[in-house]
């Protein structure tokens, strides 16, 4: 079982977790989706593809681009497509 949490709230929890280049990526079921906002940042992984980003909003406070996703995945990475991954201070536990 995995958890993500960032100032002392759960956002995501779940024991089906694929991990790619030391992230944990977590499926849309698992999230707490309260909490996460969408955001306008991308950025671009050679063999990935485009991610898109959620700011993580937790009583008042943001995370901003805490959390990242690939909506379309290129085929190497299919298997993260649509998945969210976690950074910038939020923990995340195995």
């Amino acid at each position: 079982m995995a958890t993500a949490s960032w100032n002392g709230v759960k956002l995501a929890q779940s024991d089906d977790i694929i991990a790619v280049e030391g992230n944990l990526y977590f499926p849309p079921d698992a999230l707490q989706m309260d909490y996460l906002v969408p955001s306008t940042h991308t950025s671009v992984c050679v063999w990935k593809g485009v991610a898109r980003y959620y700011d993580v909003v937790v009583d008042g406070q943001t995370n901003a681009n805490a959390a990242w996703y690939y909506p379309q995945a290129k085929p190497a990475a299919r298997e993260i497509e649509g998945r969210v991954a976690f950074w910038k201070g939020v923990t995340v536990e195995r």
